[in-house]
């Protein structure tokens, strides 16, 4: 059904139509994953491919996958199935992008950050009272529907939201993956953690962003927090080189934590409060992949890369986390670009208060 999606790649193709899969069924007596084995021993008898290793890729359950290789293995024995654990082939080749590419997810950036603004604008439309915001007829207002809003103006320019949103307030913003609790009402001086990584309509390419908001005002601790957090993101950005390895900068991400006094990843690799992640990953037509920016990464920033920085503080049970990331590219002429810029306001003024 896809063949003419297929045969825009420019690739050779070869429709499923030639291979009758119902008569494989009925030889396979009814069973589907003998009879997936089947066409696969056709397809590759075919292409001449009767020895030597397969890589698998692609986005099945890994049951079906596991039983299909098993399967085809038997049809044939001269096959040896793996998978890329180095991530040696595709993920490296979509390592670097070209000048369409980068421009295709600058682009990405820019709904993105419109979004971003639209949100900002909406939360601060609204009344406070008794510490929260509410709405025209006096009801709290709630992350559900702030997300809600947030769908509906990535709908309306063009893009897909597959990942869904991370908008986390209080203690959901001191646990780094909490996408927040739809129910929780919007209280005043509390951080809230944005998290936003819609990609172009029909899995296209990806933008990831992040902004942490008080609303109202910061208390002492959360600006202190949110300072830290400013800090370090601003020094690693500004030592950002082309070709250095994206572990170094994991290295001093948490040397500058530390020397601010928070626990980080690199002292204690469980450590639930202060800085317990990597520091950036790459975008493209995933949300993530090469060049990861952590403690064991090989990879490097080169010229046509994509990634994020998102250096970022954590204390659940304190109900407070930070954390700010831009995307960043490496240009064909080798500068590095943050590719749709955003103000860093922690607070964001609201009537009443």
């Amino acid at each position: 059904m896809e063949r003419d999606e297929a045969a825009a790649s420019g690739l050779k193709t070869i429709g499923y139509d030639q291979y009758k899969f119902m008569e494989l069924i009925k030889q396979a007596k009814g069973n589907e994953s003998k009879a997936r084995a089947m066409l696969y021993k056709k397809i590759f008898t075919d292409l001449g491919l009767m020895k030597g290793r397969v890589m698998f890729y692609g986005k099945t359950d890994a049951g079906l996958a596991h039983e299909l290789a098993k399967n085809t293995r038997k049809l044939i024995p001269g096959i040896e199935f793996i998978g890329d654990t180095e991530r040696s082939v595709l993920p490296t080749a979509m390592l670097t992008k070209d000048a369409d590419e980068l421009e295709r997810i600058r682009h990405m950036g820019a709904i993105t950050t419109r979004v971003v603004g639209r949100t900002a604008e909406f939360l601060t439309s609204h009344k406070a009272k008794n510490g929260r915001l509410v709405k025209r007829n006096g009801k709290p207002l709630t992350i559900g529907e702030v997300k809600s809003n947030i769908n509906l103006w990535l709908a309306e320019a063009g893009v897909e939201n597959p990942e869904g949103t991370i908008f986390a307030i209080g203690r959901d913003a001191g646990i780094p993956h909490s996408t927040g609790n739809p129910t929780d009402e919007l209280r005043l001086g509390k951080t809230i953690i944005f998290d936003i990584y819609p990609c172009e309509s029909l899995g296209g390419y990806f933008y990831d962003f992040t902004r942490t908001w008080c609303l109202g005002y910061a208390p002492d601790d959360a600006q202190r927090l949110y300072d830290d957090v400013k800090h370090v993101y601003d020094t690693v950005v500004s030592e950002l080189k082309v070709n250095a390895p994206g572990a170094g900068y994991q290295h001093r991400t948490c040397e500058l934590f530390a020397a601010r006094g928070h626990p980080t990843v690199e002292q204690d690799r469980q450590t639930v409060n202060g800085y317990n992640h990597s520091l950036g990953h790459g975008i493209g037509l995933n949300v993530h992949e090469k060049p990861f920016l952590g403690a064991v990464s090989q990879d490097k920033i080169v010229k046509g890369s994509v990634f994020t920085i998102e250096p970022g503080l954590y204390y659940p049970e304190k109900g407070m986390g930070v954390r700010i990331e831009d995307s960043y590219c490496v240009t064909p002429e080798g500068r590095i670009e943050c590719l749709a810029p955003y103000p860093f306001d922690l607070v964001l003024k609201v009537k009443g208060h």
